[in-house]
């Protein structure tokens, strides 16, 4: 008999699984075909022979193909310290930390900084990074309701006489919904009520502000958030992230973030290759400009026929369907239409709120995407 066959545990999976399966919730890991939608390669940099040549011009100088270490072991390097440096140049902050992914950053930061005393204010739509980073710290938390500022502004008043220190946690872009913060706002709520401003910028790094710096730099509030997190792993098509800060949080995170002091670090020829992406990231205005164009243009097509796009003002465009079955109907037939989509569901997103996420790249077209448009119309025809 197999071990399936005998253990509890494992039978009690199968059952989870199968029930997953018969609520149309059950996610397969599975080859991209098509044309790519659910990419968050936004400026079309994972191909771009510009980075490989980074990588080859890296290496050929003699950088190891292997870190051997933390980077509070064996695992440092100048090129390391050199790229912080630059990078926080380039976002407009004193000082950065570089992290083996974004994931890693946020929990990181989050988990390190904030104490059980403190209070913590998160949007409903945070990512699960900063939600597991903030249940980690045990901080006293309030999640309000999705860029509610009225109810944020009432908890942060409310708070005033509580003990510890306050934070407002948000990304600046989305990721499900594909809206913006208002960050004008949040910083102003911040100064007010004593807070600090704490945004993950994933999805708005080489997308967003002068010269694709985030929407904290477009709105000059670089040196007046605690921190920005900016992942490498969208537009700058890489991997790893920064954390953009003072240089006294950088050296609290690197004495207490453990995802940082327990992480093997990279390569030291991957900070050559994430040089070389900010450098073509920060001189691509003209596909930024595209690739707003395209979300503008197909949140257009997709209204005019009817459908569901929520808030989303970004390169991020849901199609906001409901149900689990709904959403696997529409992504099977844009697969089968040569269009690489994937259903977003619960836990992911709120039930009743299963969706496409349509995520475009500065690389498609309105010709590609008058296509997309119809076939979710003769999608829908079918549906009903």
């Amino acid at each position: 008999m197999s071990k399936s066959d005998t253990s509890a545990t494992l039978r009690r999976l199968a059952s989870e699984l199968a029930s997953l399966q018969s609520q149309s919730g059950l996610r397969r890991l599975a080859r991209i075909e098509g044309i790519n939608l659910f990419s968050n390669d936004y400026l079309g940099l994972s191909r771009d022979p510009r980075l490989r040549d980074a990588v080859a011009a890296a290496l050929a100088a003699g950088l190891p193909v292997a870190s051997t270490g933390s980077r509070l072991l064996s695992g440092n390097a100048a090129v390391w310290e050199e790229l912080e440096a630059e990078f926080a140049g380039f976002i407009g902050a004193e000082a950065a930390l570089f992290f083996s992914s974004g994931y890693a950053a946020n929990v990181g930061l989050l988990a390190a900084l904030l104490r059980p005393e403190d209070t913590v204010f998160s949007d409903q739509s945070n990512h699960a990074s900063l939600v597991d980073g903030i249940l980690l710290s045990r901080a006293r938390k309030v999640i309000f309701p999705h860029l509610d500022l009225n109810f944020l502004e009432d908890a942060l008043a409310r708070s005033s006489a509580s003990g510890g220190e306050k934070f407002i946690v948000v990304e600046s872009v989305f990721s499900m919904d594909g809206d913006r913060a208002p960050l004008d706002d949040l910083l102003d709520l911040a100064e007010r009520f004593g807070a600090e401003l704490i945004v993950d910028e994933a999805h708005a790094t080489g997308v967003f502000g002068p010269r694709g710096r985030g929407l904290v730099a477009a709105a000059g509030g670089a040196r007046q958030v605690l921190a920005t997190v900016h992942p490498c792993g969208k537009a700058l098509a890489l991997a790893g992230g920064f954390v953009c800060c003072s240089e006294t949080l950088k050296q609290y995170l690197v004495n207490r973030a453990r995802p940082f002091i327990f992480s093997t670090a990279l390569p030291p020829y991957f900070a050559a290759q994430i040089r070389r992406a900010v450098a073509i990231v920060s001189e691509a205005d003209q596909e930024r400009s595209h690739l707003q164009e395209l979300a503008g243009f197909l949140r257009r097509e997709l209204q005019r026929g009817g459908f569901d796009t929520g808030r989303s003002d970004s390169q991020i465009v849901p199609v906001i369907l409901g149900g689990n079955d709904t959403a696997v109907h529409y992504a099977d037939e844009l697969c089968r239409a040569g269009f690489a989509v994937r259903p977003i569901r619960p836990p992911t997103v709120p039930a009743g709120t299963s969706r496409l996420r349509l995520s475009l790249n500065a690389n498609l077209t309105t010709e590609i995407l008058e296509k997309l448009a119809s076939v979710l119309a003769s999608a829908r025809a079918v549906a009903t």
